[in-house]
């Protein structure tokens, strides 16, 4: 007889031992289910959770209500502030773009205010404030209240920057650098010549700031001098040109940068509004295209140093790299400094085939492909222009647009003084209305 208790894989619930059936159920008959749940039972404990659940929704909201309410009722913590006029001078300067944020921070830096918040709850709560600070250098005191502050720094007057306007020339910069540091005549155009390898210019510009001295608003302090200026002039253009990629846009256009640069200032200078930008852009990529000469009365304006809607036919004969009716191409350096507006149309000219145009009146440039119809709005043009002055200053006189027939034209360029590069006016010239 075995016994069960010592032999392995016997005992009743061992690993591998017959399962002890129940009594009363014959071998291989089926296991009796468990009770099937009661319907009622189920309905009535789903409808308690969903009570309970309704009840913590209610209740959490109702919570969450009286939280909002709580923290609405609590006052913005107090700012650091420093109270009355202040004493002492600093003079904290505020870059062109700067914002509210940019210009606490430099206050808070010179002393001048105890905090940033501060500065920009007052600033936020004034309307006189909004869009007002400009840039420059302001003169301020130290441990000054946020209002005191922000009294001198939204008065315009305060400011002491240097604006440069856009298409100026060198030498109408440098002319209004000098006035703005109280210093002599030529200093600044000397200080560009002299020290132009400080200034950050570009290889190939050859030392030359023009195209690159850009247009905008500039802080002054006491110590500030010329150079400190136009190198500061110099990185901003080369941050501008930069952001557009202009460098890789200038190889697609068939241009290298120094050409894009120079077609920005050509722009700049022969375009009634910057509406016309691109367009005219266009006709200068056109007339490349085809090796037309450009024929910009800007560029001659450039070589005698004046800026005038009228060329006769003698200046268009002038002895010049930069007289575009003798020489096809570019010019060798650009012709003034342009703006944000001129350097997008350089880079993303419009799209046309024309190659003149001509602003026959203010806000009215037309331009055309079509030398004929050219040809017709010269003529109204300078019907325009003889409307304008007396029979004796124009009677019998030719223009060279109507001479030649091909000027692409424009309006006005800036407000200029003697002294760019290249040669003196030629003997013998017409006065009269030209074409541009």
């Amino acid at each position: 007889m075995t016994d069960q208790d010592f032999t392995p894989g016997l005992t009743p619930g061992h690993l591998g031992a017959p399962v002890m059936e129940p009594e009363g159920r014959a071998p291989g008959a089926p296991r009796p289910r468990p009770d099937a749940p009661d319907p009622h039972r189920r309905r009535n404990g789903l409808a308690c959770g969903l009570t309970a659940l309704a009840l913590v929704t209610v209740f959490g909201g109702i919570g969450m209500t009286g939280y909002t309410w709580l923290q609405g009722q609590k006052k913005p913590p107090a700012a650091a502030d420093y109270a009355g006029a202040g004493t002492g001078d600093v003079q904290v300067s505020v870059p062109e773009g700067a914002g509210l944020t940019q210009i606490a921070s430099a206050l808070v830096r010179n002393g001048v205010v105890a905090s940033s918040l501060a500065f920009t709850r007052a600033a936020k709560g004034s309307a006189a404030a909004a869009g007002r600070i400009q840039p420059g250098t302001y003169t301020l005191k130290q441990k000054m209240s946020a209002a005191a502050a922000l009294a001198i720094l939204v008065d315009p007057a305060n400011a002491n920057g240097l604006t440069i306007p856009e298409g100026w020339r060198g030498n109408q910069i440098y002319a209004a650098i000098d006035k703005k540091l109280n210093l002599p005549d030529g200093t600044a155009q000397k200080a560009a010549q002299e020290q132009a390898g400080e200034l950050g210019l570009p290889e190939f510009a050859k030392g030359s700031p023009e195209g690159y001295l850009f247009p905008a608003t500039y802080s002054v302090t006491d110590g500030t001098t010329a150079v400190d200026l136009l190198k500061q002039m110099v990185e901003r253009a080369g941050k501008e040109f930069a952001r557009d990629d202009a460098d890789v846009v200038a190889q697609t256009l068939g241009q290298s940068l120094y050409g894009l640069v120079t077609i920005a200032s050509m722009v700049q200078g022969e375009a009634d509004n910057t509406e016309d930008m691109a367009k005219v852009a266009r006709v200068i990529y056109n007339r490349l295209a085809k090796n037309m000469p450009l024929q910009l009365d800007s560029t001659i304006n450039y070589a005698l140093g004046r800026s005038t809607l009228n060329t006769t036919v003698t200046e268009t004969k002038l002895d010049s790299p930069y007289n575009t009716y003798l020489h096809a191409g570019l010019p060798p350096t650009p012709i003034g400094n342009p703006g944000r507006q001129a350097i997008m149309a350089a880079v993303d000219p419009a799209q046309g085939d024309w190659l003149y145009f001509v602003t026959v009146k203010p806000g009215d440039t037309r331009f055309t492909d079509s030398f004929e119809v050219q040809q017709r709005n010269v003529a109204e043009f300078n019907a325009n222009n003889a409307a304008k002055s007396s029979a004796s200053a124009v009677a019998g006189q030719g223009t060279a647009g109507a001479s030649a027939g091909v000027s692409p034209g424009a309006s006005a360029s800036p407000a200029g003084s003697p002294g760019a590069p290249g040669s003196t006016p030629a003997e013998g010239q017409e006065p009269g209305p030209g074409v541009h």
